[in-house]
Protein backbone atom coordinates (compact mmCIF):
# COMPACT_ATOMS: atom_id res chain seq x y z
CA UNK A 1 0.00 0.00 0.00
CA UNK A 2 1.41 3.38 -1.02
CA UNK A 3 1.54 5.97 1.74
CA UNK A 4 -0.26 9.16 0.76
CA UNK A 5 1.53 12.44 1.34
CA UNK A 6 -0.56 14.88 3.34
CA UNK A 7 0.17 18.59 3.60
CA UNK A 8 -1.68 20.89 5.97
CA UNK A 9 -2.23 24.57 6.56
CA UNK A 10 -3.90 26.08 9.62
CA UNK A 11 -4.47 29.83 10.07
CA UNK A 12 -6.44 32.04 12.40
CA UNK A 13 -7.88 35.08 10.63
CA UNK A 14 -8.62 38.04 12.87
CA UNK A 15 -11.84 39.95 13.00
CA UNK A 16 -12.29 42.31 10.03
CA UNK A 17 -8.76 41.47 8.79
CA UNK A 18 -9.64 41.61 5.10
CA UNK A 19 -5.92 41.73 4.21
CA UNK A 20 -5.66 38.22 5.65
CA UNK A 21 -7.69 36.91 2.71
CA UNK A 22 -4.79 37.48 0.31
CA UNK A 23 -2.29 36.13 2.88
CA UNK A 24 -4.23 32.87 3.28
CA UNK A 25 -4.72 32.66 -0.48
CA UNK A 26 -0.95 33.04 -1.01
CA UNK A 27 -0.24 30.38 1.61
CA UNK A 28 -2.56 27.95 -0.18
CA UNK A 29 -0.91 28.81 -3.51
CA UNK A 30 2.49 27.89 -2.03
CA UNK A 31 1.09 24.74 -0.44
CA UNK A 32 -0.29 23.56 -3.79
CA UNK A 33 2.54 24.80 -6.04
CA UNK A 34 4.25 21.43 -6.59
CA UNK A 35 1.42 19.21 -5.44
CA UNK A 36 -1.42 20.04 -7.83
CA UNK A 37 -2.04 21.13 -11.40
CA UNK A 38 -2.70 24.82 -12.04
CA UNK A 39 -6.42 24.74 -12.79
CA UNK A 40 -7.64 22.93 -9.65
CA UNK A 41 -5.18 24.97 -7.57
CA UNK A 42 -6.67 28.20 -8.95
CA UNK A 43 -10.19 26.97 -8.19
CA UNK A 44 -9.08 26.15 -4.63
CA UNK A 45 -7.69 29.68 -4.20
CA UNK A 46 -10.88 31.27 -5.51
CA UNK A 47 -13.21 29.20 -3.32
CA UNK A 48 -11.03 29.66 -0.24
CA UNK A 49 -11.10 33.43 -0.81
CA UNK A 50 -14.88 33.41 -1.05
CA UNK A 51 -15.35 31.44 2.18
CA UNK A 52 -12.84 33.48 4.19
CA UNK A 53 -14.32 36.74 2.91
CA UNK A 54 -17.82 35.55 3.85
CA UNK A 55 -16.65 34.66 7.35
CA UNK A 56 -15.05 38.08 7.83
CA UNK A 57 -17.93 40.07 6.35
CA UNK A 58 -20.71 38.23 8.18
CA UNK A 59 -19.16 37.65 11.63
CA UNK A 60 -17.45 39.69 14.33
CA UNK A 61 -15.00 37.13 15.68
CA UNK A 62 -12.77 36.15 12.76
CA UNK A 63 -12.34 32.62 11.49
CA UNK A 64 -10.10 29.57 11.51
CA UNK A 65 -8.95 28.15 8.17
CA UNK A 66 -7.75 24.56 7.81
CA UNK A 67 -6.52 23.07 4.54
CA UNK A 68 -5.55 19.43 4.00
CA UNK A 69 -3.96 18.30 0.75
CA UNK A 70 -3.48 14.71 -0.36
CA UNK A 71 -2.32 13.71 -3.87
CA UNK A 72 -5.89 13.23 -5.09
CA UNK A 73 -7.93 15.40 -2.69
CA UNK A 74 -8.00 18.87 -1.16
CA UNK A 75 -10.24 19.85 1.74
CA UNK A 76 -10.73 23.41 2.94
CA UNK A 77 -12.59 24.21 6.14
CA UNK A 78 -13.47 27.73 7.28
CA UNK A 79 -14.86 27.86 10.79
CA UNK A 80 -16.43 30.94 12.31
CA UNK A 81 -17.98 31.59 15.68
CA UNK A 82 -21.51 32.62 14.71
CA UNK A 83 -24.20 29.92 14.75
CA UNK A 84 -26.34 31.53 12.01
CA UNK A 85 -26.28 29.38 8.91
CA UNK A 86 -25.47 31.04 5.57
CA UNK A 87 -28.06 31.07 2.84
CA UNK A 88 -27.08 30.30 -0.74
CA UNK A 89 -29.01 32.35 -3.28
CA UNK A 90 -28.61 33.48 -6.84
CA UNK A 91 -27.94 37.20 -6.56
CA UNK A 92 -29.79 39.83 -8.56
CA UNK A 93 -27.93 41.81 -11.19
CA UNK A 94 -28.21 44.80 -8.83
CA UNK A 95 -26.20 43.00 -6.11
CA UNK A 96 -22.90 43.90 -7.79
CA UNK A 97 -20.29 41.39 -6.66
CA UNK A 98 -22.06 40.44 -3.42
CA UNK A 99 -23.84 37.17 -2.77
CA UNK A 100 -21.93 34.92 -5.14
CA UNK A 101 -19.59 33.10 -2.74
CA UNK A 102 -21.67 30.05 -1.94
CA UNK A 103 -22.99 29.90 -5.50
CA UNK A 104 -19.38 29.60 -6.70
CA UNK A 105 -18.60 26.95 -4.10
CA UNK A 106 -21.71 25.00 -5.05
CA UNK A 107 -20.82 25.23 -8.75
CA UNK A 108 -17.08 24.50 -8.64
CA UNK A 109 -16.44 22.21 -5.66
CA UNK A 110 -16.66 18.44 -6.02
CA UNK A 111 -18.39 18.37 -2.64
CA UNK A 112 -19.19 20.96 0.02
CA UNK A 113 -21.29 21.49 3.08
CA UNK A 114 -22.00 23.37 6.27
CA UNK A 115 -21.65 21.83 9.72
CA UNK A 116 -23.04 23.36 12.87
CA UNK A 117 -20.83 23.39 15.96
CA UNK A 118 -21.51 24.46 19.55
CA UNK A 119 -19.53 27.68 19.06
CA UNK A 120 -20.45 28.41 15.45
CA UNK A 121 -20.28 26.67 12.12
CA UNK A 122 -17.86 25.29 9.57
CA UNK A 123 -18.24 25.72 5.81
CA UNK A 124 -16.09 23.27 3.86
CA UNK A 125 -15.40 22.14 0.33
CA UNK A 126 -13.41 19.39 -1.33
CA UNK A 127 -11.77 19.23 -4.75
CA UNK A 128 -10.45 16.25 -6.62
CA UNK A 129 -7.04 16.85 -8.11
CA UNK A 130 -3.92 15.21 -9.36
CA UNK A 131 -0.21 15.72 -9.24
CA UNK A 132 1.42 17.85 -11.93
Amino acid sequence: MERQELARLHRRVGRADVAAVSEVRGAVRELLRYRWRDEPAQVAELLLSELVTNALVHTDDGAVVAVSVAPQRLRVEVRDFVPDMPVSHVPDADDGTHGRGLVLVESLADSWGISSHPLGKMVWFELDGERP
